[in-house]
């Protein structure tokens, strides 16, 4: 099915939104601080202090969709790095090598900021960074919340953030403005708050916008948190879907079977996929993925910006024990009304695939949720089988429909 004439048209204005962040980027090489940031890191405060952020996650799901991902990986694997390696990492590295990448390379950055509350591969990835470009790396260290969030675990993130910022003054010899800090963390907050809103529409019957559409539509919320074009950029995405809504159009025809997708999305294969999956009249209505951009309990304080902080970005479903993201899956699924879950066993993203075999027993046992597994990769099409993967998954929906 082609969903073309479906599309969500404020999709325009981020591209251009996009485009511009790039160009501009690229112009400020060597004009303005530039910082390569993982993305569960705390971007506040580059936006404090008129750094500009740069996410090499975001550039390899870019390569990943413009089906570049085997070209680009491949540059890093021929200089040693190993296929197992995640591939956002190998394709990183590849483009630094070759500047194979569909925008021609990423401007040189001036610092790397790390948070290694998404995984313990980013350390290791920015450490190389940090000697590839002999520039300053620094790290936020967010513990593991086994027992959940507790004041010392806060106090523990909040100091890393007061050096943070002495090392960014000291670095590019500029002092913080509290007050850009405090308004920065103020539309971060309400960002996250208008994204939350964005995906609960999807709760609608018909859902206006799909999983697939919320993958494209989550760049604001990564690449300009904290800053108001983000924010005004999802007002106009609510006006659409809201009259989508009340013309009830959905982001497919004949709506029958709603699924809830878990992990990073098969970039390169999001148009096959949402068109099987609307040809079965069925659609991925919520995801875990774009969820842990506004899913936390603990959100951004203009009041006390470096403490809530610290426990936002410590409090992320990725932190957190399987139980957790367990009853998060739940969650969703409830609020979005789901006929069954898919789990993406992600072979370059482990903290997020171990565990997802436990997942899904607890989805079926405990909550008689149906779950398929599918194997992948978010960006390289090499570790992706495709006979297998639409047999299964064709399976699994004439299953639900029965």
């Amino acid at each position: 099915m082609d969903l073309k004439s479906r599309r969500i048209n404020t999709f325009k204005q981020m591209k251009q939104m996009v485009t511009e962040y790039y160009m501009i980027s690229k112009f400020a090489e060597g004009q303005m601080p530039i910082a390569w940031v993982t993305s569960g890191a705390p971007v506040e405060l580059m936006h404090a202090m008129d750094i500009i952020p740069i996410y090499p996650e975001n550039h390899g799901a870019m390569i990943g969709a413009a089906h570049l991902g085997p070209t680009v990986a491949a540059e890093a694997e021929q200089r040693g790095w190993s296929p197992d390696l995640c591939s956002y990492a190998r394709c990183d590295f590849g483009d630094v090598y070759s500047k194979k990448g569909p925008i021609g390379g990423l401007p040189k950055p001036d610092v790397l900021i790390c948070c290694n509350n998404i995984c313990g591969t980013v350390t290791k990835w920015y450490q190389e960074l940090s000697r590839e470009f002999n520039i300053p790396l620094l790290m936020l260290d967010t513990p593991f919340l086994y027992r959940g969030i507790d004041a010392d675990i806060i106090q523990y993130v909040k100091v890393q953030l007061e050096e943070m910022i002495a090392s960014l003054e000291k670095i590019f010899n500029k002092s913080m403005d509290p007050e850009k800090l405090k308004e920065a963390v103020t539309y971060s907050l309400e960002g996250i708050n208008l994204w939350g809103d964005v995906l609960r529409k999807g709760a609608n019957k018909p859902a206006p916008l799909s999983c697939f559409d919320a993958f494209m539509h989550m760049v604001p919320i990564v690449t300009f948190r904290g800053q108001k074009k983000c924010n005004d950029y999802y007002r106009t995405l609510m006006e659409e879907l809201d009259q989508r809504i009340a013309d009830d159009f959905g982001a497919i025809p004949n709506e029958r079977t709603r699924l809830l997708w878990d992990n990073i999305p098969l970039w390169f294969e999001m148009t096959r996929l949402s068109e099987t999956l609307a040809d079965h009249g069925a659609i991925l209505v919520a995801d875990t993925y774009t969820h842990a951009w506004c899913g936390a309990s603990v959100k951004p304080d203009p009041e006390k910006p470096l403490e809530s902080l610290a426990e936002a970005y410590t409090s992320i479903y990725l932190n957190e024990p399987l139980e957790g993201m367990v009853k998060h899956v739940t969650n969703l699924a409830n609020i979005f009304d789901v006929d069954g879950v898919v789990l993406h066993s992600n072979r370059s993203c482990k903290p997020y695939s171990i565990g997802q075999y436990d997942m899904a027993r607890m989805l079926k046992e405990e909550y008689n949720l149906p779950v398929l597994i599918i194997d992948g990769d978010m960006t390289d099409e090499r570790n992706f089988s495709s006979e297998q993967t639409y047999t299964r998954l064709e399976a699994f929906l004439e299953m639900l429909s029965d």
